[in-house]
C-alpha cells in the first residue's frame, strides 16, 4: 500500500527537505501588517526576522480548508491513503480542522488525521516514524494507531533570550516583563503536548541551558525510562541563534554520548511568540519499531 505522509511547516521541515524525504508539507500562514504570506513559499526566516524587528504586525493563522483538502487530493492521485500530521491541537485549531474535513465521505477510509501533540523536532520525528512505519508496510490506521499511542513521548524546553514578544502575545503582563528585563530574568519554558508552559526562571543564558539540561535528563530518567539516551531522539531547536545551536549541541553530546542530536530552526509560527536569540532542548523515544529495525 502507497502512503503518502502530509504534515505542515510548523513541524519545521522546508519544501527542499519534504522533496528529499519523500512527504508533503503544507505551509503555514501569517498575516503580516495585513498582507498574507506562506512559510517556506513567500516568507523566508530571514525575511520573517527582518519583519520582526521592524515591529510590523505578525499574527498566525490555520491553513485554509482547501488548501488542506487540495493537498490531500494532489497525494491520493498517486497514493492509497494520507497520513496528516499537523501540529498540536493544544496549539492551534489545524489539527481539528484537518480532523473534521477528513471525516467526509471523499476522504473516509483514505486520510488518518493524527492528533499526536507535537511541533517542531517532535513533529518531525513523528514524520519520520510514520515513514518508518509505511516502509514496514502499516497502514494508515495503524500508523495514526502508533503514533497516537506514543504521542507523549517527547519533551521541549526553551530558553527565551526577550520578553518583548510573550509580552506582545499576551503571555506576560506588561509589569512583569518590564521588572524581567530589569531583573535580566531568562524564563525556560516546556512544551508537554497541549500547551506552553513556564518552566523556571534563569539569570544568564549559561543557567537556563543547565536548567534544561537537568530537566532533560530527568524526563529520559523518569518518564521516557532512557537515562542514557540510547533509545531516544535529542534536538537543538533555535530562533534565529544557529551559532549557539551547535556549541548547545556540542555540549550535550558529551553529556548523552549515544544520542544522535539535530540542529534546526524553530518554525516561524513558534518564533512570533518568543522572539530571536532563543534556545531550545528537545527529546523523543524512538518507537519500538525503530529500534527492532535498526542494525546494531
Amino acid at each position: 500500500m502507497r502512503i503518502a505522509v502530509v504534515t505542515d511547516s510548523n513541524s519545521g521541515i522546508t519544501q527542499k527537505q519534504a522533496a528529499e524525504m519523500g512527504v508533503f508539507v503544507l505551509p503555514m500562514p501569517f498575516m503580516i501588517d495585513d498582507e498574507t504570506f506562506f512559510e517556506d513559499i513567500t516568507l523566508t526566516q530571514d525575511g520573517f526576522y527582518e519583519k520582526l524587528a521592524n515591529d510590523a504586525d505578525i499574527s498566525t493563522s490555520q491553513p485554509s480548508p482547501e488548501s488542506v483538502m487540495d493537498l490531500w487530493d494532489k497525494a491520493l492521485l498517486d497514493h492509497d491513503q494520507v497520513v496528516h500530521i499537523p501540529m498540536s491541537s493544544g496549539l492551534s485549531g489545524s489539527c481539528e480542522t484537518a480532523m473534521m474535513l477528513a471525516n467526509d465521505d471523499k476522504y473516509e477510509g483514505n486520510v488518518f488525521v493524527v492528533n499526536n501533540q507535537r511541533i517542531s523536532l517532535t513533529q518531525a520525528q513523528s514524520v519520520k516514524d510514520a515513514k518508518m512505519l509505511a516502509a514496514l508496510g502499516a497502514d494508515g490506521a495503524h500508523i495514526k494507531k502508533r503514533l497516537e499511542e506514543t504521542k507523549m513521548d517527547s519533551a521541549i524546553f526553551i530558553t527565551v533570550d526577550t520578553l518583548k514578544y510573550l509580552k506582545k502575545g499576551g503571555r506576560i503582563t506588561p509589569a512583569v516583563a518590564m521588572i524581567g528585563t530589569l531583573l535580566k530574568i531568562k524564563p525556560v519554558l516546556s512544551i508537554f503536548g497541549e500547551k506552553l508552559d513556564s518552566f523556571a526562571k534563569a539569570r544568564t543564558v549559561k543557567q537556563a541551558k543547565s536548567i534544561m539540561v537537568e530537566a532533560l535528563k530527568k524526563e529520559l530518567d523518569e518518564r521516557l525510562h532512557d537515562p542514557e539516551c540510547k533509545h531516544a531522539h535529542i534536538g537543538i531547536a533555535h530562533t534565529q541563534n544557529a551559532g549557539a545551536a551547535e556549541e548547545f549541541a556540542e555540549e550535550v553530546k558529551e553529556i548523552f554520548p549515544y544520542a544522535d542530536i539535530e540542529i534546526a530552526p524553530l518554525s516561524l509560527s513558534v518564533s512570533c511568540h518568543i522572539g530571536p536569540g532563543s534556545l531550545a532542548i528537545t527529546a523523543t523515544r524512538k518507537l519500538v519499531e525503530e529500534d527492532e529495525n535498526t542494525p546494531a
